[in-house]
C-alpha cells in the first residue's frame, strides 16, 4: 500500500522513503496578483455628475457670465491591484489604481445631452501593504486630468485646475469587515 500526503513521505514496500514536496507559490507573479474590477454608469437626466468646474451661482446654471457644461452624463471606470511577489518579505506590499474617465456635455435646466465628449480623467494611484486583522494602509495620490474642450479656462465661472478635484496625497488605513475581503 502506498501512502500518498502532501509534504510526508511516500513509502512503498522494500523502498526508502521519498520527501514529497508541498506546492508553493512562486516568488514572482503567484496566483491571484492581479485582481479588479471595471464599471459603466449612466447618469439620468437631471441626476448628472458635477464636476466641481464651475463656481456656483456665476453662470453654472445658464446665466449669462459664463455658462458651463461640466456636467457628466457617463462614467467610466475601475479599480486594478498588482500584488506581484510571492513568497519574500515582501508579499503584504500592493500596488492599485483607480482610473474614471468623465463623458458627457450637460448644462442643468438648460441643455440635456447624451454626447459621449471626454471631461476628466480622474485617478488615484498608490500604495499598501496588508496588516492583520484584515487592516491595510495605504498612501494614495489622487488627479484630475481635464481633457478635450475643458483643458482651456471655461471662463468667469471656472475654478481652473485647482478647484475641489485638482492634485492631492493621501495616507490612510482601510479595515475590511464581514468577510469583504477575503485573499488568503
Amino acid at each position: 500500500m502506498i501512502a500518498l500526503c502532501l509534504g510526508a513521505a511516500v513509502t512503498a514496500p522494500g523502498q526508502e522513503p521519498v520527501q514529497v514536496e508541498s506546492p508553493r507559490s512562486p516568488k514572482l507573479f503567484p496566483k491571484g496578483w492581479v485582481r479588479g474590477y471595471t464599471e459603466f454608469s449612466v447618469a439620468p437626466p437631471h441626476n448628472e455628475p458635477d464636476l466641481n468646474r464651475c463656481a456656483a451661482g456665476a453662470g453654472s446654471f445658464g446665466g449669462p457670465s459664463a455658462p458651463c457644461t461640466a456636467f457628466a452624463r457617463f462614467v467610466g471606470g475601475g479599480y486594478i491591484e498588482l500584488q506581484p511577489l510571492g513568497t519574500t518579505r515582501l508579499r503584504r506590499v500592493f500596488l492599485f489604481a483607480e482610473p474614471r474617465l468623465f463623458l458627457g456635455r450637460n448644462l442643468p435646466q438648460v441643455l440635456y445631452t447624451y454626447s459621449l465628449r471626454p471631461m476628466a480623467f480622474d485617478r488615484s494611484v498608490g500604495v499598501g501593504i496588508d496588516l492583520p486583522k484584515n487592516f491595510e494602509l495605504r498612501l494614495t495620490q489622487h488627479q484630475v486630468d481635464w481633457i478635450g474642450r475643458y483643458q482651456n479656462n471655461l471662463g468667469q465661472a471656472d475654478l481652473g485646475k485647482n478647484g475641489p478635484l485638482g492634485m492631492y496625497t493621501t495616507v490612510g488605513a482601510r479595515w475590511y469587515f464581514g468577510g469583504y475581503r477575503s485573499r488568503r
